[in-house]
């Protein structure tokens, strides 16, 4: 009240203090308590328990023996603002980062991803890709309309007969990946599935850039009207990329050549023989009929 008349009337302290009957001490008087100590105990408790009210924290502090009353502590709540409901951010499984490295030997890393497109009428599409970490070598590039875990598997155990088993096999967070028959077959087979940080890409970083190449060689560089005319562009493309494209990380080689190279100079054991694409392409699109 003292206030509003001297900034409404533009008198002095002394005119105020004496038309209301106040004490010009009281008017000039500063509370000399020290709430430092009922700050800090708040603050902690409001960090260890954001969600708890004042009747909570108040409880805790007379369980501690503090001797402050209700009317203080509740004076110094309301001054830091505690009565407001604050938001806290959810706590999320976050799965264990594995650095990214360069496998010595083939099959000990597997890298795959799924890619989005449609074909000229519309049709979704999906493109499954698995390449080996060691030499960066396309294992297999699988198109369809839809591509399930159980179809997942499927791909796997072809790429067994073909090249056998990686010990690890990293991979997104995928639908795909994650489901439980996924799980349990990789289990049986003794894989180790390495997730990445989900919204971390970055992590699997050898198959988003075989994953680019890719997309810029085909995906974006042709209207396909069937799958059927995508996988023979596919098959033609794989064979080019695995024997013929220069790899700088390879030293300019290509995968296939990098890794024969590997096995003649016996600095890693070879695997099964290298597959005939001929026979693949025959074979791949008998299977993928059966499957549509």
């Amino acid at each position: 009240m003292g206030l509003y008349l001297i900034m409404l009337y533009e008198v002095s302290v002394r005119r105020v203090c004496l038309v209301l009957d106040f004490c010009r001490s009281m008017w000039y008087y500063e509370s000399k308590k020290d709430d430092g100590e009922v700050i800090e105990k708040l603050t902690e408790l409001a960090e260890q328990i954001p969600t708890r009210g004042f009747d909570s924290y108040f409880g805790r502090i007379r369980l501690q023996g503090y001797p402050w009353n209700r009317k203080r502590v509740l004076r110094v709540y309301r001054l830091m603002k505690l009565g407001l409901r604050r938001k806290f951010k959810k706590r999320l499984i976050v799965p264990v980062q594995d650095p990214l490295e360069v496998p010595d030997t083939p099959n000990h890393t597997w890298s795959a991803d799924f890619m989005s497109d449609a074909l000229s009428d519309g049709r979704k599409i999906r493109v499954l890709n698995v390449a080996d970490d060691y030499n960066r070598e396309a294992l297999s590039i699988e198109v369809g309309l839809s591509l399930s875990s159980e179809r997942v598997i499927r791909i796997f155990e072809w790429l067994e007969e073909e090249y056998g088993l990686p010990q690890n096999l990293r991979l997104d967070n995928g639908p795909e990946f994650i489901a439980n028959r996924f799980k349990k077959w990789c289990k049986d087979k003794q894989i180790n599935l390495k997730y990445i940080q989900p919204g971390k890409p970055v992590q699997n970083a050898y198959i988003e850039r075989f994953n680019r190449i890719f997309r810029e060689d085909i995906l974006d560089a042709y209207w396909f009207e069937d799958l059927e005319q995508l996988r023979m562009l596919i098959y033609q493309w794989r064979d080019d990329y695995n024997n013929r494209h220069p790899h700088k990380s390879l030293g300019g080689l290509p995968p296939r050549v990098y890794y024969e190279n590997a096995v003649n100079s016996g600095k890693v054991p070879p695997r099964k023989p290298a597959p005939d694409f001929t026979t693949i392409n025959s074979s791949m699109t008998m299977k993928t009929e059966q499957i549509i």
